[in-house]
């Protein structure tokens, strides 16, 4: 009898077991699963796909250009383990939905899944959510929609366009220049922009100006003014002779009068949430951020961070978009906070709307906190130092947009003597509104003393000063994605592996923080202005992405747009592959010989730079560093020279030419003098507003101003 029970009793289980099938949900990364997991309950599954699972091969073009452009997709190499977990679950399910970022990289690995698992694309099996939360996630659950093939083949057009370009152009570049080189629709135009940017420092011709700038004094007040021209006109002052001239005019043992001073309030308003385009820019300049890192950060941001008991919660909104929007619930959540923490005259009724770049699809929100209530302070033991100062920037940038404008009263003084006229010009904040939390460094009061028309001041000093015009700068990363951006070329998720890429095969180098093109760089641009000008055409560009755009609004054909940009393309291609002449990079000579087999030294262009190496290669493999000395000699073993050199992380350092004789290393430049104090070398330090010389052992207030 006991064991005819214990037969029921398992077969019960059984039957309980198949009946308790759970739902499967299939997102993007690991961390993402646990957190969704945890809001979904036991009856859910949730499963990475580790990104994308098929792509175009990587050995061959894979897209038939004779049949409407019909793409290979494989399985990507070394993904097998993981489709093959993805089957197995599925197969166990009760329903499956798919659930991979809210843009068209996710709709397409969305699609891609739902063709390994055998499911019906019409089926309501995607969901989507902007922010990792509690709520949404499980908002989102209640009205899940069909793939939307729109955005599927908006992405296809974009991933075949490029793989027609770079499979076309890369074999060719390999040929005529050397193996290892690409080209890509944006990052040509990023490389493009920043040569002309170099050219156009190269022509630039400074022209010479004169500033008197001079101090004023009412009573025991001194401020400041600058000249403004004579008999109420606008003068430049070309050189000296011109400065002489006003100065001759002038009567130091007079005073100046006070003949116009306008007053004025002047109101400053609040930049709008955070696109990933703005975020980026505004990340490298604030935190000294590199693209990458900034977009590593504000992934882990969104994914998820544990918050002791909250447990696992998305901090911020998805951080791919070109939207300003925010939600109603958003709006209020802020106001609610601002008149708590600041005060209702802090709080804007009607806060500004961002103006929307051109081509901006709206899909989701702008980049804000999940919620506002989470302060940056309250999150500072959970967040590592990078995820910190994102969110703050984040955060309070999102704050500031809903929070009224900076109220300040200017002052405008033009003073006069003997028909010479200067201008001073003031400020001070009288309401600070959102600049108590989101200020600039540059953000100043410049307050002037008391002043009427029909008063006198004293002139205190008078500062000539020459100047020069000075070049275009060039383009830091925030400059270049601005760039990018305002000529409508590349899409947010596209600006962080463009740069990424053209450092990486070496066409350009950061050097202080400012891009600059290589010889290779230069060779590479030069081809593809020559044989493919449409590709580095800013304006065919932007039509195309506009064209790309209008795939995703269900506007355009995706087979047509790669049509009849591959038609006149695949022409240049062959026109290219018959004129295109071979560049030899020359090895330049060294100077020395190889210490090996004694062969003459060459300079030679390699993935990371310039390096030497024997002549005589492949029969001798000798290769040195290129090294740069700067004049001192090693304070530690005062026989070799100091050398600059990098670190893996490409950082600048100085170390001694004897090592590993001599282990001399130091991130600050030695200036070959002593500190006449306690002896110790002294060194070169970069600071705000300049460099200085100091004792690394000596306090800064103690530094040596060079």
């Amino acid at each position: 009898m006991a064991t005819k029970s214990k037969a029921t009793k398992s077969k019960k289980t059984r039957s309980k077991a198949t009946k308790t099938k759970k739902k499967l949900v299939i997102v993007e990364s690991p961390s993402k699963a646990k957190t969704i997991e945890k809001y979904l309950g036991r009856t859910y599954k949730v499963v990475a796909s580790l990104g994308h699972i098929r792509d175009l091969p990587k050995s061959k073009m894979g897209v038939d250009v004779d049949n409407n452009f019909e793409p290979h997709y494989i399985s990507i190499r070394g993904k097998g383990d993981v489709i093959k977990n993805l089957r197995s679950e599925a197969k166990k399910a009760k329903k499956i939905y798919l659930a991979s970022d809210p843009d068209r990289e996710g709709e397409a690995i969305a699609w891609h899944l739902a063709y390994l698992l055998g499911l019906d694309t019409n089926d309501k099996n995607r969901v989507v959510f902007n922010e990792i939360t509690k709520d949404a996630v499980k908002n989102a659950f209640k009205e899940p929609r069909t793939i939307d093939m729109n955005l599927v083949d908006a992405q296809q057009a974009r991933r075949i366009l490029d793989r027609l370009v770079g499979y076309s152009i890369s074999p060719l570049l390999w040929k005529k220049v050397k193996k290892g080189l690409s080209a890509g629709r944006v990052q040509s135009i990023a490389l493009n922009l920043i040569i002309n940017r170099e050219n156009e420092i190269k022509s630039f011709k400074p022209e010479e100006y004169w500033t008197i700038d001079s101090e004023f004094q009412k009573g025991s007040k001194k401020f400041q003014a600058i000249f403004y021209g004579e008999n109420n006109k606008k003068l430049a002052l070309p050189d000296n002779d011109a400065v002489q001239n006003v100065l001759k005019k002038i009567d130091k043992k007079k005073t100046f009068n006070i003949t116009k001073v306008a007053k004025k309030e002047r109101r400053r308003f609040p930049a709008p949430p955070f696109t990933t385009s703005s975020m980026q820019q505004e990340a490298n300049r604030r935190l000294n951020f590199r693209t990458r890192k900034t977009m590593m950060a504000a992934q882990q941001l969104y994914e998820g961070i544990h918050i002791g008991k909250e447990g696992t919660v998305g901090l911020i909104t998805y951080m791919r978009t070109d939207s300003t929007r925010i939600s109603s619930i958003a709006k209020h959540e802020a106001s609610v906070l601002i008149h708590e923490k600041y005060g209702a005259d802090y709080a804007a009724t009607k806060p500004r709307k961002g103006k929307m770049p051109e081509g901006a699809q709206d899909a989701h929100e702008a980049i804000r906190p999940s919620s506002v209530t989470r302060t940056p302070e309250s999150l500072k033991t959970y967040l590592n130092k990078d995820q910190f100062r994102l969110y703050s920037l984040i955060w309070s940038r999102f704050v500031a947009s809903q929070m009224t404008p900076e109220v300040m009263d200017t002052m405008s003084v033009a003073l006069e003597q003997n028909h010479v006229n200067f201008r001073a010009n003031g400020s001070k904040t009288k309401f600070a509104g959102f600049t108590t939390i989101y200020k600039n460094a540059t953000d100043k009061d410049n307050i002037l003393p008391d002043l009427a028309e029909g008063d006198t001041v004293k002139l205190a000093k008078t500062d000539p000063a020459q100047h020069f015009t000075q070049p275009p700068a060039r383009y830091s990363e925030a400059n270049l994605i601005k760039a990018l951006e305002e000529n409508g070329v590349g899409r947010p998720s596209t600006y962080a592996p463009t740069l990424d890429t053209i450092q990486r095969r070496y066409y350009v180098k950061l050097v202080s923080r400012r891009f600059e093109p290589t010889e290779l760089g230069e060779i590479v641009n030069k081809i593809i202005v020559e044989f493919f000008p449409d590709i580095v055409n800013i304006s065919f560009t932007a039509d195309l992405e506009s064209e790309l755009d209008g795939i995703e609004e269900g506007k355009e054909n995706w087979v047509e747009v790669v049509d009849k940009f591959y038609k006149p393309f695949s022409k240049e291609v062959a026109h290219a592959e018959e004129n295109m002449e071979s560049v030899q990079i020359k090895d330049e000579p060294a100077g020395f010989d190889c210490d090996v087999c004694g062969s003459p030294m060459v300079v030679k262009m390699g993935r990371y730079g310039k390096f030497f190496a024997c002549s005589r290669f492949p029969d001798c493999r000798n290769t040195k560093a290129i090294v740069k000395e700067i004049g001192v000699v090693c304070p530690k073993c005062h026989e070799g020279q100091i050398i600059e050199r990098k670190s893996k992380r490409g950082r600048i350092f100085y170390g001694c030419s004897r090592y590993p004789d001599c282990d001399f290393v130091s991130w600050d430049k030695p200036i070959g003098r002593d500190c006449p104090k306690d002896g110790h070398f002294l060194v070169e330090k970069k600071v705000k507003g300049g460099k200085q010389v100091l004792c690394p052992n000596g306090d800064y207030e103690e530094a040596i101003q060079k």
